[in-house]
Order: C-alpha cells, then structure tokens, then sequence
C-alpha cells in the first residue's frame, strides 16, 4: 500500500488502486505465526498470501518468505522477513494485515522477541501429529510476555497420524480456549484458511497511538542492500514517519536521511508516509547492519523522542570457533566473505587469530551451533571457500589469583594454570518436551552431561516436561543429536542462559610429533579430561596419515601426559635394489634411513586433515 492514513475520522481519497487507500486505524492488525520448527509456520504464510491475492498464482512458490536456499532446504526460517496483506473480511470491511514472519530456531530467540514487540498478535501453529513441543512453548510464553493475543491453530489435520482432539486438549489446557473454538487446519492442502483470517480480524487488537507523541518506530530486523545500504524492517507505533524526515537512531546515536521508505507486498513497495501502526522498511544508506540493530528505536532527528522503546539489548554471541582457510592464500577471500556476511547479520562477530597448526585464521561468535552451522554453509557455497573449523568453545570467565576477572573465548587464551584462581562457565536453563516412554534415558543423558534437576510438568497426561540446568558446553556439539537418537526423535529442547558457575575446568591439549595443536585444544571437565583424551588420540591415530617418520600423538591435561597413540611410519624398503652382497651393506642403507627419519621427524610437517579437527566435535559419552 503507498498511502494509508490513521486517523480514524478522515476519508478516503480518490485512488487509482489498492494500493492507493488511507486506512483506518482500527482496520490494522499485525500479527506474527510462531511454532515449533517443522509444524507448519512458512507453509501457512504461503497460503495467507495466496488467499489474499497478495502473491499471484503464477508467482507463487513454496515457503516464498523464505528467500535463502539454505532456509527452503533446511525448512527453517533463518531470518526475519515482513509482509502487508489486504483482505476484505465477511463484513465487507477492507482490512490491513501485516505478518512478521519470525525465525524457527532457538538460536534466533531475540529476532523472535523483538518480532513479537511489534506485533498484537500470535497464531500458534501445533502439529496434528507431533503436539505440543519444546518451541511451542517457549514462544508462547514469549508471546505472553509480550502482551500478545494468541490463537491457536492445529495444522496438519489431513495426516493419518493427526490426533486433534487430543492436541486440543492440550492446547486447551495451557491456553484456556475451549477446545471446540480451536481452528483445525490444513496449511499445505489450504484447507479452512479462510476462517483463520476472519479469526485475527475479530480477535486480534488493532495499534494504539500516542497521539501528539514525536514519532517512535522499533526495528525488528534489517538486511544489507549494496545500492540502498541497510534496508531496516519497521514498525511504526507513534506519529509519522515520511521519506522527507531526517531520522535519529537512539541506541546507536547515528543520524540518516532515508533513500526511502515503503511497505512489503512482499516484495518492496516505496511509499511517501508511514502511519502509526504501520509495519514497513526504511533504507537508510547505513553501511553495516552493526550501525542499525535489532531492538532499536527510529524517532526523528528534529523533533526526537524523550524515551525509546522498551527491551532494547544487543545480542551476544554463545558459541566460538576458529575457521582457516585450507590454502593460505585465501585468507584474504576469507576475510572479505565474512565482512559481507556480517553486512547482513549483525549477530555474527570476528577477529583475526594465527594458528600454529593452522596459520592465518578468524575466530569466529556465533548465537549457537546451528548459526554457526549456516555460516559455515554460506562461506563455502557462497563464497567457494574450503575451511577448516576448529573445535566449537564457549566463553569462559577466568578468575586469576589477584582478583581480575576476564573472558576468554578460545581454549588457547586461557593462562597458565599456576594464575588460575577458577574457571567460570556458562549454565543454560533447559526445558525438554518428550513422550514419557523414554523419561529414563534422557534423564541418564542429562546425568552425563553434568546436568542439573530442576523441575518437572506434566503439559498432558502422556508427557513430560523437564526442567534441568547444563552446561552451555555440554549442549553445542551433539547433545540435540543424542537426545533425538534416544526418544526416536520425539523429544524437543529449548534453553535459555541463566548464569556463569565456577567448574573444575582443566585445558585438554593435544600434541602431534610433540607440538601442541591449538585448533584441537578443548577446556573440559577435570573428571572427563583422561577418557575424552584417550579417545581424542585413538581416533586421530586413525585419522591422521601415515608420515614418512613415526608420528606420536599425545593428551594432555593439567599439564601431564594423559594418553599416547602413534602413527606408524611409512615402510619402504630401501634394501630392495641389493642382489647379495656383504650383510654390512644393508645395515649401512638402514642406517641412512634411520638418521633420515630422525632428522625428517624435527622439521617435517604433518598433515591433519579436516576429519581430525572435526574428531574433537565426535566425542562419545558412552
């Protein structure tokens, strides 16, 4: 839409279009759809905007909101994305609805949380046949905590394996929506959309306005635009905003004069003037997403707001990992793809590192594994590039004998251990959702994995909810993989931070041919530095190629030897070319070879493939 207007009084003026109209506002409703990955989210918004003629037929596509590959393949929203819609309801009254589409993965948690900031309401989407899980709650809540009116959908109706009366029963229970009002749909098949519509028009609140407020709008996303600069998703909640204003920033202190401002339909569309309770975008010229983030507010920069919106933080990376090029030249290819990354991610942080095992490098922040995973698939696809990932780490507080504390996110930061005071690390809340068939052995998984007991619910009466507190290590290499393999995939995870924890924290080293390898370097729980170090070197004795000279692999822990494997060296016989002759002769030629191998064993290199560096991530608590 170009041109809406808020006052409710005002009438509509001669237009050439839809798009043309001032709209009332009490007919807006923003409004996001949250659930857990896999039940339904994107598929749904594909058919709001198919029944809305927002996207043509011919245009249509599956999960259109979603234009990375990497998000079609994986069927996960990765980014935020908006989109304004039109729908005349039954009263045949013309309505504006603006869906933030939010992420689908816990690592994206404060995308969702400013999301919902903008919006008045949730469709909570429940699988038929899954039910209520670990995400389905966690954004409930969230929604709750932002004040949002929720309705609840129950998708996949069609599948043979749905069970909806039982979902609404649960849905029920924790919502308090009779279970006969609860929608039944079937997002994929497009059946009984229509009443979804009807559903966030009557229940859904329309925005309030400060009026006479100076104009304050609150970024929920932003994306990198090579000609436009920071394009930064909106939402209007106090005066006006027009293309003309010069607008001020309030967190980051920068001022912009917009290229210009529009709305998503879905694709942008400019407009001259962006009304309270308005979802749209702003292109501000900004050079790096870092200069307009999340959760900041947009007033203007000659009539400013007093105050800013509430709930603005900046997100802070969790997970850390060193990637290096394979082939030393392309660490400057390497480090252009990241700066163009980051010009579209601003929760990714990176600075350079050397490795003596792995030269010129970056050490990378990540929200989480599977953020770092995406990254990952991006540089390499992307970009073309072939990377080496070392062990993921967290970041740890370290408390040295004179009373300083500092952070270190890379094992081969931490100081000598004779500094050492105590180790701190971070402690994640964790709630799991699983059937109550496999309660024993996730509660063992969570036992090896230092976890704490907390609590437990009973969301219904053939599940269980547990509540636990675990160490944010123990969670970012494979414990989601353990936890799926266990409950035969049935059981689903959500965390959150909660503190750091003082540990008994020891640095587990490895030493190939007697050189310590930093990307293989892992701080790790004193009780399990001698079995994760045994294994560590039995299968880098697998993995590593035989040399020219015998190579020796070691653990170390607490500065003591803790586990030894060698790989043999390569045999070839220099005797072969001898037909008889004086037994003296063949001692002389092995002899060569022994003070060959030696001295070749001082200044000889070792190769380690990229398989030894992942055998750090592969390490079985059985």
């Amino acid at each position: 839409m170009t041109q809406k207007g808020t006052q409710n009084n005002l009438p509509p003026v001669p237009s050439s279009g839809i798009l043309d109209l001032f709209m009332d506002i009490n007919r807006i409703r923003n409004f996001s759809i949250i659930a857990h990955i896999d039940h339904g989210k994107s598929t749904l918004a594909d058919r709001l905007l198919q029944v809305t003629g927002t996207v043509s037929e011919r245009d249509m596509a599956d999960q259109i909101l979603d234009t990375m590959d990497l998000e079609r393949e994986k069927g996960v929203t990765i980014k935020a994305s908006a989109v304004q819609m039109r729908y005349t309801a039954a009263d045949g009254v013309d309505y504006e609805l603006n869906l933030i589409d939010t992420p689908g993965h816990v690592d994206f948690g404060y995308e969702v949380s400013r999301a919902l900031e903008a919006c008045e309401g949730a469709l909570l989407v429940v699988d038929a046949a899954q039910g209520i899980e670990a995400q389905t709650m966690a954004n409930m809540y969230a929604a709750l905590d932002a004040g949002l009116e929720i309705i609840p959908i129950i998708n996949k109706i069609d599948l043979p394996a749905a069970r909806p009366d039982e979902v609404a029963r649960d849905l029920s229970g924790l919502l308090g929506t009779p279970p006969d009002q609860i929608l039944r749909i079937s997002a994929k098949a497009g059946q009984f959309i229509q009443p979804v519509l009807e559903k966030i028009i009557q229940e859904v609140p329309p925005p309030t306005e400060n009026t006479g407020s100076p104009p304050r709008a609150l970024i929920f996303d932003s994306h990198y635009n090579s000609y436009q600069g920071v394009i930064a998703y909106i939402r209007v909640y106090d005066g006006q905003i027009t293309s003309r204003d010069r607008l001020h920033l309030m967190a980051a202190g920068k001022e912009v004069e917009p290229f210009e401002i529009g709305v998503f339909s879905p694709e942008m569309v400019p407009v001259e003037v962006l009304y309270p309770g308005e979802v749209g975008y702003i292109a501000t010229g900004l050079k790096s997403v870092e200069e307009c983030r999340v959760g900041d507010t947009v007033t203007n920069a000659s009539n400013p707001a007093s105050q800013p919106l509430p709930g603005y933080k900046q997100a802070k990376p969790m997970v850390f990992a060193g990637f290096f090029p394979v082939d030393n030249e392309a660490y400057g290819n390497l480090r252009d793809a990241l700066e163009k990354l980051q010009l579209n991610d601003a929760a990714l942080v990176f600075e350079p590192e050397s490795s003596r095992a792995l030269n010129l490098g970056f050490r990378c922040g990540f929200l989480g594994m599977f953020h770092m995973e995406i990254i990952q698939e991006r540089l390499e696809r992307e970009y073309n590039l072939d990377i080496i990932a070392t062990a993921p780490s967290v970041k740890y507080r370290v408390l040295s004998r004179d009373g300083e504390l500092s952070e270190i996110d890379s094992p081969a930061d931490l100081p000598d251990k004779s500094q050492i005071e105590e180790i701190q690390e971070p402690w994640m809340d964790v709630q799991i959702f699983l059937p109550l068939e496999y309660y024993g052995p996730v509660m063992e998984l969570l036992t090896l994995r230092r976890g704490v007991y907390v609590s437990q619910e009973h969301p219904s009466p053939n599940r269980v909810q547990l509540n636990f507190q675990i160490p944010l290590a123990e969670l970012i290499v494979d414990f989601f993989d353990y936890l799926k393999s266990i409950s035969r995939g049935y059981a689903s995870m959500d965390y959150s931070f909660a503190e750091y924890r003082a540990g008994d924290l020891v640095k587990l080293d490895i030493l190939i041919n007697g050189e310590p390898v930093d990307g293989m370097a892992a701080i790790v729980h004193r009780e399990k530095a001698y079995r994760k170090g045994k294994v560590l070197v039995s299968r880098l004795k697998e993995l590593i190629p035989s040399q020219h000279f015998a190579v020796p692999i070691q653990a170390s822990a607490g500065g003591k030897i803790i586990a030894r494997a060698d790989v043999k060296a390569l045999r070839k016989d220099v005797t072969a070319k001898l037909y008889g002759g004086d037994v003296t002769r063949k001692r002389k030629l092995l002899e060569n070879q022994k003070a060959g191998r030696k001295r070749l064993k001082r200044i000889g290199n070792v190769d380690i493939p990229q398989e030894a560096f992942l055998a750090v991530l592969r390490l079985d608590d059985d």
